[in-house]
């Protein structure tokens, strides 16, 4: 990891310049403090770091207070501790309570001491990738709570429209069901797709059999090609001979932009 910054802490000048030289060769930036308090200090003005390692016995502060501050203060930052005495019982209750990654002896080995670092920095690093990637699926899953609201939104919308109009067309239904005419609509094909009860009635057919039906299967030759011959927004007159009555066909086709309609009004002879 190139980019890692190291924090090194220890009360023994001797000590630092040992580790620092251990670090010459590797491409790590490498901060020291000669006390807890410097180190929090140094962590203040120039955090964050990746890692700290910090001997364990000091003046004012030991190694596992300090750590156990950088915890509360740093979480994501690595801990390591150093120490040549036999203070083994309180480093193992605070590596116990999470406070220390791990412990390691003084005077240490070089190579196991190095081996140490890349492990705790690539277990940094996999904990910070694990971190953007919950970040970035909390973040999707919150536009996706979004997205999710804004379409039941719109649904919810539809779905009102949709009843407005299904109940304006019963109400368009039930007025066209009394009128003393027979009605047939149709739209620029020939496809029939409103009547009322009179006008199936004439045609000699029940209203939900004459919807969906062809204009050309429905009335009579005669009719339909005057149909067929009118253009534009145009309308005519025409007697017609149905299997119930004679009656006079009022012809309206209308042309729009959007779509063509064939509008027949049927008035029976008296």
């Amino acid at each position: 990891m190139n980019s890692a910054r190291i924090l090194f802490v220890d009360d023994e000048r001797n000590v630092l310049r040992s580790l620092e030289r251990l670090f010459l060769e590797e491409e790590y930036e490498i901060f020291t403090a000669a006390s807890g308090q410097e180190g929090l200090e140094t962590l203040e003005q120039s955090g964050p770091f990746q890692l700290i390692v910090s001997d364990y016995r000091m003046p004012a502060m030991n190694g596992v207070e300090f750590l156990s501050e950088v915890c509360l203060r740093w979480p994501e930052t690595e801990r390591i501790i150093l120490s040549g005495y036999a203070d083994t019982a309180a480093i193992v209750a605070a590596i116990n309570e999470g406070q220390i990654y791990k412990f390691i002896a003084k005077p240490w080995n070089d190579d196991d001491l190095l081996r140490t670092i890349h492990e705790v920095l690539d277990r940094y690093e996999l904990r910070a990738s694990n971190r953007r990637l919950l970040e970035e699926l909390t973040a999707a899953n919150a536009e996706l709570n979004t997205i999710n609201d804004n379409l039941n939104k719109i649904v919810d919308e539809r779905f009102k429209i949709a009843m407005s109009q299904n109940r304006a067309l019963h109400s368009f239904q039930s007025v066209l069901d009394v009128l003393p005419i027979g009605f047939i609509g149709a739209d620029g094909y020939g496809m029939i797709v409103q009547c009322n009860r009179l006008g199936a009635e004439m045609v000699g057919l029940g209203a939900e059999d004459l919807i969906g039906n062809d204009l050309s299967s429905t009335l009579p030759l005669p009719l339909v090609q005057t149909i067929t011959q009118l253009a534009g927004n145009s309308c005519g007159e025409y007697a017609v001979k149905l299997p119930s009555c004679i009656c006079h066909a009022y012809v309206t086709r209308i042309s729009g932009v959007e779509q063509d309609a064939i509008v027949i009004a049927l008035l029976k002879e008296k």
